[in-house]
């Protein structure tokens, strides 16, 4: 069984999926000096990604699913939720008492089950794209068979690429809405900054720098001094000053309604993704 030693995670890592997502976790984990590389395997069908992925990481590389499963300590399944049903049967009858790790969309833990055997443990990970800069908010969720140990340890596997916090699962669509879709609403923030910023004479390089390093900066600000959004915005808006001005006009363009309506919208596609 995959475990916790002092300085790193004993066990064999298979990861099902080449993808942007899986490379970010077997990066993070070779970085952080948490898991070696022989210790890793990936499956990965397309053979040029297989290639670059072994050359790039050191790490083994197999284009089926249970070829990596096989023997596996835990087995990472970092498909598309279309695909993971049938991803899921096809290493059933590889695993042999591994921890299975799912960060599927909207996929439950009990769906997953019911491809795996009996008591198999299963967690659910949901896990952003700032995990690509070792900034990731990864959402960790326990099924039916897993136990304290398990999650204690997928914890630390995910640590290696950002935060982590573990929710119940019935949580999942909820935070998936804002930290999973949420690096794509901040995206677009920026942009619509940096445009606004041309529109009225700046570059495009420095009117991105201005928005892009703003957007970090004052996440950092909330994060450091757990100042609460609102008194961020008090701090900033002067009476009958610039900031105040700004904000009205977001308000009646119906900013947080727009963002309201937007992670309501992703719940409800998560939702449907899981049925």
């Amino acid at each position: 069984m995959l475990s916790m030693g002092d300085e790193h995670i004993e066990g064999t890592l298979a990861i099902i999926g080449g993808g942007r997502m899986g490379e970010a976790i077997a990066g993070g984990l070779l970085a952080s000096g948490l898991t070696p590389a022989d210790s890793i395997v990936i499956a990965e069908p397309v053979a040029e990604r297989c290639a670059e992925l072994a050359s790039t990481h050191g790490i083994r590389c197999v284009p089926g699913a249970a070829d990596a499963a096989r023997g596996a300590d835990i087995v990472l399944l970092a498909v598309k939720p279309q695909v993971i049903d049938e991803v899921a049967a096809s290493v059933a009858d590889a695993l042999t008492g591994a921890l299975v790790v799912s960060i599927a969309a909207g996929i439950s833990c009990a769906r997953l089950e019911s491809h795996l055997p009996d008591g198999t443990a299963v967690v659910r990970v949901m896990p952003n794209t700032p995990a690509l800069v070792g900034e990731g908010m990864s959402v960790i969720s326990g099924g039916s068979d897993a136990g304290d140990e398990h999650i204690d340890l997928v914890r630390r596997v995910f640590s290696a690429i950002g935060r982590t916090i573990v929710l119940d699962e019935r949580h999942q669509d909820a935070a998936t809405a804002i930290s999973g879709s949420g690096p794509a609403y901040i995206a677009l923030v920026i942009d619509a900054l940096a445009r606004a910023g041309v529109r009225h004479g700046l570059s495009r390089q420095v009117a991105e720098e201005l928005a892009l390093q703003t957007v970090a900066g004052t996440a950092a600000l909330i994060d450091q001094t757990g100042q609460h959004p609102e008194q961020v915005i008090d701090g900033v808006a002067s009476p009958g000053g610039t900031t105040i001005a700004a904000i009205e006009a977001l308000e009646a363009g119906g900013l947080r309604a727009a963002f309201s309506a937007a992670v309501t919208a992703a719940v409800k596609r998560a939702k449907e993704l899981g049925s």
